[in-house]
């Protein structure tokens, strides 16, 4: 009888003890990632050509880097200042403005190309003739001002083809040219590759272009942030480039799917308009790279010596001081 009666004590026992025992919580979820909100200068207003960098956003792309991106359509140069003086890490801009601005202490720096070619164009109605550069000489060319990408680029294409100046009648027009070069108010006129000479053909006025890309070795539109960014938050550095590389590879693989998706960033835009489609595969064209996001020293040196010629700097550096391929893939 003891050994069924201790039996029976250590029964309770045990049931009691079971009874008593705190309940193990299920393993907490891992902490959410934090979310950098991250504000972009694109420096023009909303337009199809940045569809990369909406195909990136509705894709998710920006997200799986931890960055909520939203587009701030403001003047360039205003975006370059931000960043130079470290009140945003990115922006998007031309390669000059990075020569211009590390020329004035800014300490920025381009660390992915968007274009490859520098967009810039001449162009002028085919019924006056200029099927050759030799053939503006004495003619009247407008430009939206002596500033900016357009104005480096006519610099840049006068010197290539050996003119100058000198030899052509340079007006100043504001970003006229379309309805300047239509109603005969001058020769020819400078602008952007992918927007005034596509909107000229659409409206029956067949043209002729020179593209400055092809003829020089200018360092064109990228991603562009600031030192202190780099040495202190090199992951988010790296992830802006690499989902901005993945939307330009998406848009470049399906054009269409890209303007589907930009009419959903940009007012009025129409999936089905053409004149859009050929805007969007002319900018597909500029993007094509070996190596997307690459630039190179040789042409970060032509640019500065493009600058120097003119004027807008005192002196030359070293390329490397510029860009950097590290954050690449």
């Amino acid at each position: 009888m003891r050994w069924k009666k201790t039996s029976f004590v250590g029964f309770v026992l045990t049931v009691a003890l079971a009874s008593c025992a705190v309940p193990v919580p299920p393993p907490a979820p891992p902490p959410t990632p934090a979310v950098e909100q991250i504000r972009l200068p694109m420096g023009y207003i909303p337009n199809v050509q940045f569809a990369p960098f909406y195909v990136a956003v509705e894709r998710g792309y920006f997200a799986e880097e931890g960055i909520a991106l939203s587009f701030d359509y403001s003047f360039e140069t205003d975006g370059m200042k931000l960043v130079g003086a470290g009140e945003l890490p990115f922006t998007v801009a031309s390669g000059e403005q990075v020569v211009l601005a590390r020329a004035q202490g800014l300490p920025v720096k381009y660390i992915a190309a968007w274009y490859q070619k520098f967009p810039i164009a001449v162009f002028s109605l085919k019924e006056k003739g200029i099927t050759t550069p030799a053939d503006l000489r004495s003619k009247t060319v407008g430009l939206p001002g002596f500033f900016g990408a357009t104005y480096v680029g006519w610099r840049a294409f006068l010197k290539v083809n050996g003119l100058n100046e000198q030899d052509v009648n340079v007006r100043e027009i504001g970003f006229t040219q379309v309805a300047a070069v239509q109603q005969g108010q001058v020769d020819a006129a400078v602008g952007y590759i992918v927007n005034e000479p596509i909107v000229l053909e659409a409206g029956g006025y067949p043209v002729n272009v020179f593209f400055v890309g092809d003829a020089v070795n200018l360092v064109a539109n990228g991603l562009v942030t600031n030192e202190r960014t780099l040495s202190e938050r090199p992951a988010l550095a790296r992830g802006m480039v690499r989902a901005l590389l993945r939307g330009i590879q998406d848009t470049i693989n399906d054009p269409d799917a890209a303007l589907r998706i930009s009419a959903k960033f940009v007012e009025g835009l129409s999936p089905e308009d053409p004149v859009q489609k050929r805007v969007l595969l002319a900018t597909i064209d500029l993007m094509k790279a070996q190596r997307l996001g690459a630039s190179s020293a040789e042409a970060w040196d032509f640019t500065q010596r493009t600058l120097l010629e003119m004027g807008q700097i005192s002196a030359l550096r070293d390329p490397n001081e510029y860009f950097t391929n590290a954050l690449l893939p």
